[in-house]
Formats: structure tokens, C-alpha cells, sequence
């Protein structure tokens, strides 16, 4: 099992380093394993600890330590209880959640290698332990939560208690050595409220607001561009190859984004643009894994190449956005006047601005901050595209739901024009099957960590315990939803109208809900209606068609489809 976990192991390393580690690893292990025998008279084998703790949650309570850090937690919960903020109404505690027992140095990682996604072996230890069960998976001490009741109350209830993130290295490295450059991916705080601030405008567009009809021109205008692209790639191909659609689509978002909250676009065939949409989804596609290196960091050398990648690549990107967004809009910014987004974060850090104009906000922002939030949100496009190569991959197998988001268009539309951002109220089939699509990829929320001691359902969390929310589960679950693994965007709709349930969070909820889930819905729409609407789309093979288990992305090189143009009655 040691060397099935380490076979998660995917960089570019020598045979020797990764020896090297594995041997450590085993003899660390070993170590331990010969005085646990000591201790117990006995060792379990790695493949009989699930059905050990079965034996012990049976025998002795629902009460379960799962690390020594956890044991002395749970022998000082009086003291703890006394910590906990006057937001916390339980009366009495429960002590630590139950959870299977930790190894050493590996913690209970071994159990997550058996399933394709750790979201499965989540689902399956629930059945074991209940709806909050601790897990350490390395050294990190962590809570599953896979009930919704108990997920809004770690995300609404009791948000300011688990208002940080993990602190993985990759998460550092992606963000110029300090992940609290990114908005997702940083602790919360006062600074982390002033440029949420900043940008809701502008992620949140009210329909008669002067950012909604700019959004809406924009969508308009590089939806056409769009269009003429695949009928350029579809004629070169042909039905032979299929089109490598993804880099258009994400082509496509990426322009949206940068001309409407930086006012300028790029051409397809601008090859600088070209390699930051490329290198913004490489991104994407390793923020969605997870490495033996979050959990266990020692493992460092063996991914110094993996990470001096990502430090290359982040680097890039800056070049890029400093040279062609930023430097041309600080030199004709009016501070007065805001253009867009750019000139919004611009004016916050404009030197130039007198003293009695700055608030408490503009004197916590920093060129650093600007830089880092316009990457942040320009990124979000990498979302957007990898969701509409899902969606179309859904629709390959499933031709019958591609019809009818046709049909719809076609009655909207009357055949004269395209779709626009202005249909999507009345366009709800094709919104559900983008819904329907987020469901079934079950995208993760961000692990949250405790920010202090607190609770959840009368089980003691220690601060910095990291918090995992299993809405794989509330996405997959046949409790929840008739034929779960079918694409059936019907599910959404009622009497004509989408109706989402309560436990259908794709974008999680509370103060730290995605931000741009607006800008998600309005893009994916128009640019999903209007492929359908100019092209027929199939799959020259559907059994290359790979969409992750609970994940959104798709991988950077994903699968050719072939594009059949419909006539303009269609």
C-alpha cells in the first residue's frame, strides 16, 4: 500500500531521489510499526485498518484519537470548550470527531489511494464514522464534513471560525511566494475583504448596471470571433482529425475577460496571448490535483522540478499582463474616471491621489495586490473553458440533450440572430444542462481551515485543522438525486423555470462563496448556445473522452471533436 500511494507520485524525477524518499518513507514506517508491536503484541496490516476501526468504533463509542496532537486535544477539551468563541452555543463537547487511526507519517493518506478520487474514500468512511469524521492525512490534522446541515453550518454559521485556507507550498509558489496574493486561495481578512470589495461591480453585473450592458457587448462581439474560428479550424480538419476545440474556447473566455475588465482583446493568432491562455490552464489543470507533497513536504526535493515549473510559468503570465494590460493602462489612467476593472484596482494604488482621498482600504493595496488580483480574476476564464470542454463532452454521449438545447435556441432565437446574454431568462433548458454539467464534474470547495478552537456539531476542532466539505457527496449521492450518473438537465427545471435545490452548492456558500460565479453562469451560457446554434457536435471517438471524477478540469491536451456546421435556418 506504501508503494501504491507513492505512485501518486507523477514528476519528472531521477529513479534515485525517488528511491531515496521511498526508502526513508518505509523506514520511518517500519521503525514505528516495530514499536507499536512492542506496545500492542500485534501489527494490522495496512489493508485491515478499515475493518480494525470498524471493530473499534463497534466495541467502544463513537470516540476515536487519531494522532497524538489530537490526544492532547481531546484529553484538555474542558479547557478548550473555555476557549471557544461566544459564537459557539454548544453546551457540552463531544470530544474529537471520530476517525480511523493515523500511521505514522503517513496518517491515514494509504486509505485515499485505494479510491480514484478522495472524495470517494470520504463518502465511503462517512458510512463508517457519520457526516464529521477526523482524518490526519501526513501531520495535518483534518475534518470531513459530508452533510449539508453541517456544511452550512461550518460555511454560514460559524464562517469567521474557518476563514483560512490551506498552507500548501504549490499554493505559495503559484502566488509569488505568499498564497495570500490570491483571493481564493488566502486566509481571511481585512485586506481580503477590501478587494472583494473592489471587484463585486464588476463579478456581480446588475442587469440595468452600465457593467451588464458592456459584459453583454463583449459576450456579443467575441462570441463571433469565436464562431469564425471553429468554421476556420472545422474547414482545415475536417471530419477526419476532429477540431482541438478547447484552446479556442478557452481562447475565446480569455478574451472576454481581458476585453471587458481590461478593455483590450487579443487575436487567436497572437502568440504571446496564445501561451498565456496555455499557460493559465496548465495552471488550472495542477491547482485541480492533489500531490503527495501538500501532505507531506519533506517529499520537497522530489518535486523541485514540478515546482520550479510553476514558478515559471506564474512568472510568465505576469510578463505578459505587466507588458500588455497593465503598463498601457497606467499611462493614460484617470483616476476620476475608470475605464474598466484595470483602471478600478489602478486608481487604488495611483500615487498621485492626495492624501485626504485615501481611505483605510487604498492604504492596505500595493502594486503587488493589483498585480496578483487582476491575474487572479483574468484566470478565472481557465474555469469557463474547462467547464464548456466538459459540457461538450457530456453532449457527445448524449446527443438527444444537445437537440434540445437546439430546439430551444431555435425558438428564441427565430433562426435570425445570435444568442445573446439578454436570452438566458428565457433559455432555461441550456442553463440547466451548464447546472447539470457542474453537478456531475462535483468540482471541490476549496478546503477551509479553523481560523480558532471551535466547534462543529458539538465535536471539538483545534485550530488549524484543516476542514474538507464533501459535496461529491450532495452532487453524487442517490440520497439526494434519482439516477445520479445520468446527464439529465431536466432535473433542473420545474414548470419551465430552474429550480436548484439546497444542496446543490457548485459554488460553495457563506462570505467565501466563489466570487465570480456570476460571471460563470453569463459567459458558459452564451458560449455553449452559441456553438450549439452554429455547429453540430459528435466525437470522432467516445471512449477518448476523459472527465475527471470530481473535478472541473479537464486535461490541457483533452479530446478533438468533430464540428458539422448547421445551415442559418437552424
Amino acid at each position: 500500500m506504501i508503494f501504491e500511494f507513492l505512485s501518486a507520485v507523477t514528476v519528472g524525477v531521477s529513479a534515485t531521489t525517488l528511491l531515496m524518499a521511498t526508502l526513508t518513507l518505509v523506514t520511518l514506517v517500519s521503525l514505528a510499526l516495530g514499536r507499536y508491536r512492542q506496545r500492542q503484541g500485534s501489527c494490522l496490516a495496512l489493508d485491515n485498518v478499515m475493518n480494525a476501526a470498524k471493530k473499534t468504533v463497534a466495541a467502544q463509542g463513537p470516540v476515536v484519537v487519531i494522532s497524538s496532537s489530537s490526544s492532547s486535544s481531546s484529553s484538555s477539551s474542558s479547557s478548550s470548550s473555555a476557549k471557544r468563541s461566544s459564537g459557539d452555543v454548544d453546551d457540552v463537547s463531544k470530544g474529537a470527531p471520530p476517525g480511523p487511526w493515523a500511521w505514522p507519517v503517513i496518517g491515514s493518506l494509504h486509505l485515499l489511494a485505494r479510491y480514484e478520487v478522495p472524495f470517494e474514500a470520504f463518502s465511503s468512511l462517512s458510512k463508517l464514522y457519520g457526516d464529521l469524521f477526523s482524518i490526519t492525512l501526513g501531520s495535518t490534522p483534518c475534518v470531513v464534513v459530508n452533510s449539508l446541515p453541517l456544511i452550512k453550518e461550518v460555511l454560514i454559521a460559524k464562517g469567521p471560525h474557518f476563514g483560512g485556507r490551506p498552507n500548501f507550498i504549490r499554493y505559495d509558489i503559484l502566488f509569488g511566494g505568499d498564497r495570500d496574493n490570491s483571493l481564493a486561495l488566502c486566509d481571511w481578512s481585512d485586506l481580503q475583504k477590501a478587494r472583494r470589495s473592489l471587484a463585486r461591480q464588476y463579478c456581480h453585473p446588475r442587469m440595468s448596471s452600465l457593467q451588464f450592458e458592456t459584459l453583454s457587448s463583449v459576450l456579443t462581439s467575441e462570441s463571433g470571433h469565436m464562431v469564425d474560428e471553429l468554421q476556420r479550424a472545422a474547414s482545415t480538419s475536417g471530419s477526419r482529425l476532429g477540431v482541438d476545440l478547447k484552446p479556442i474556447l478557452l481562447s475565446m473566455c480569455a478574451n472576454v475577460f481581458t476585453h471587458y475588465m481590461c478593455s483590450s482583446r487579443f487575436a487567436y493568432s497572437d502568440a504571446g496571448f496564445q501561451k498565456t491562455v496555455r499557460l493559465f490552464d496548465q495552471i488550472f489543470w495542477d491547482i485541480n490535483q492533489g500531490y503527495a507533497v501538500d501532505f507531506l513536504p519533506w517529499l520537497l526535493p522530489v518535486y523541485r522540478r514540478h515546482m520550479q515549473q510553476l514558478i515559471s510559468w506564474g512568472t510568465d503570465i505576469r510578463s505578459f499582463i505587466l507588458t500588455h494590460i497593465i503598463e498601457q493602462h497606467r499611462h493614460t489612467l484617470d483616476r476620476n474616471n475608470p475605464r474598466d476593472f484595470t483602471d478600478a484596482l489602478l486608481s487604488h494604488v495611483d500615487a498621485s491621489a492626495p492624501d485626504a482621498d485615501r481611505s483605510a482600504t487604498r492604504h492596505e493595496l500595493d502594486w503587488n495586490h493589483v498585480l496578483y488580483e487582476l491575474e487572479d480574476f483574468l484566470g478565472g476564464h481557465s474555469a469557463i473553458g474547462n467547464l464548456l470542454m466538459r459540457a461538450v463532452g457530456e453532449l457527445c454521449t448524449n446527443q438527444n440533450v444537445m437537440r434540445n438545447i437546439q430546439e430551444e435556441i431555435l425558438r428564441v432565437t427565430g433562426g435570425h440572430r445570435p444568442v445573446v446574454l439578454e436570452d438566458r431568462p428565457h433559455m432555461p433548458y441550456t442553463e440547466a444542462a451548464i447546472l447539470e454539467t457542474l453537478r456531475l464534474s462535483s468540482s471541490p470547495i476549496v478546503p477551509h481551515v479553523a481560523m480558532q478552537d471551535t466547534s462543529v456539531a458539538g465535536y471539538d476542532i483545534k485550530e488549524g485543522t484543516m476542514v474538507f466539505l464533501n459535496n461529491y457527496e450532495l452532487n453524487i449521492s442517490p440520497d439526494y438525486w434519482e439516477r445520479p450518473l445520468s446527464f439529465d438537465p431536466s432535473r433542473f427545471i420545474r414548470n419551465g423555470k430552474i429550480v436548484k435545490p439546497e444542496y446543490f452548492i457548485p459554488f460553495s456558500t457563506g462570505k467565501r462563496a466563489c466570487m465570480g460565479y456570476r460571471l460563470v453562469q453569463h459567459v458558459s451560457f452564451v458560449a455553449l448556445a452559441t456553438l450549439l446554434q452554429n455547429f453540430d457536435v459528435t466525437s470522432l471517438n467516445a471512449d477518448a473522452i476523459f472527465l475527471p471524477k470530481a473535478c472541473v478540469a479537464v486535461p490541457p491536451d483533452a479530446f478533438p471533436v468533430v464540428l458539422t456546421p448547421r445551415s442559418s435556418s437552424h
